[in-house]
């Protein structure tokens, strides 16, 4: 490495490391449950992060990853597959050290996550969903640039024992609660990075393993619940979500099932419906996946009340709604989806009556 490229990496790092310290950490916003008297709900709401999501975290942790390991330098093209918030936050990132960044994003994407991308100065290559990692790969050896898969490098490139990453920071905000040991962290998993760290955090927190589950929750047309409840990890299939962020279509090399305690199966109609009844009480918008978590968080919270628990659980607010006004929060696109719950399910029996569940 000439003498010029340590300088820049070294300012790369300066720069990552002073986005940290003004955006790592987020809001911990407490929520009444009616429905589940003594249970405490908080919502780590990453998505007042400046790009907007959850992602911002594995955006960070990628690039510093990259950038110790060699791989990005200062005329580096940036290259991800990714269905839209990871693409958000890398172009963030890539923007800030002046670096050029590709998205390729399965056709469909939500035109808003297209629009964020292009504002950070990313481009956009919308490819058949089964193409996207070997267009990624591809257009990355084309460009001689550096391929991030965030799949593959999202569990590895967290430091998951500390250093400010969500697990620790959700530990050090519960800490002057009532209950500041959660019974239950309820997650999705897209990559899989975000379990992996709050599973493994979990065990290393001695004081939480005695205490703290988690759970992940799952989509329709994902494998992650048939590889957490079978033990494999071979599983694929060609049918694209519609829970955009979390779900694969395949086992991500990320996804840990040795970490998490529980798995739910949510369906798709749920995860809408969800959405749309914890944007009413919070008087917000939320995304899909938030409707996954919220399904998921009310599920858990019914059996712990019914069991006479006290405790409280934390979820995520992953990202905002407004990238959504198009698809969730349009009744005539969720009408064409089949994605309107009958007789406009109530919340509370739907997640009773979830189904599938595996730990």
């Amino acid at each position: 490495m000439s003498a010029s490229t340590r300088g820049w990496v070294a300012e790369a790092l300066r720069r990552i490391e002073a986005d940290a310290r003004r955006s790592a950490d987020t809001h911990l916003v407490p929520l009444m449950l009616p429905e589940a008297p003594g249970i405490d709900l908080y919502l780590k709401d990453e998505s007042t992060h400046p790009s907007g999501s959850l992602k911002h975290r594995l955006a960070r942790s990628l690039f510093l990853y990259g950038l110790c390991n060699g791989h990005i330098g200062p005329d580096t093209t940036i290259v991800e597959a990714s269905s839209g918030s990871t693409a958000i936050s890398e172009a963030y990132f890539a923007r800030l050290l002046g670096l050029p960044f590709v998205a390729v994003v399965p056709q469909g994407t939500a035109r808003r996550k297209l629009e964020e991308i292009a504002f950070f100065g990313g481009q956009c290559l919308e490819v058949e969903a089964s193409q996207v990692y070997a267009a990624a790969e591809a257009l990355a050896r084309e460009r001689r640039g550096h391929y991030m898969d965030q799949f593959t490098n999202a569990e590895r490139a967290t430091d998951w024992r500390g250093n400010n990453n969500i697990a620790e920071s959700i530990c050090a905000q519960l800490g002057a609660e009532p209950h500041p040991l959660p019974r239950w962290i309820v997650v999705g998993a897209g990559t899989g990075g975000t379990s992996a760290t709050i599973g493994r955090y979990i065990r290393y927190r001695r004081d939480a393993l005695a205490v703290t589950e988690l759970a992940v929750v799952d989509p329709e047309h994902s494998v992650f619940f048939e590889a957490y409840a079978g033990g494999r990890g071979d599983l694929a299939h060609g049918q694209r979500g519609r829970i955009e962020g979390i779900g694969r279509p395949r086992v991500e090399p990320s996804f840990l099932p040795t970490v998490i305690d529980r798995m739910l199966r949510v369906p798709d109609a749920l995860s809408f419906a969800a959405a749309l009844d914890l944007s009413a009480r919070l008087g917000r918008r939320v995304g899909p996946s938030t409707g996954t978590n919220f399904a998921g968080v009310l599920h858990l919270a019914r059996e712990m009340a019914e069991r006479g628990e006290r405790g409280s659980i934390v979820t995520l607010i992953c990202d905002a709604g407004e990238r959504y006004a198009d698809t969730a929060f349009d009744a005539g696109w969720r009408a064409a989806q089949g994605l309107d719950a009958p007789g406009d399910m109530a919340i509370e029996s739907a997640t009773a009556a979830m189904g599938q569940s595996a730990g």
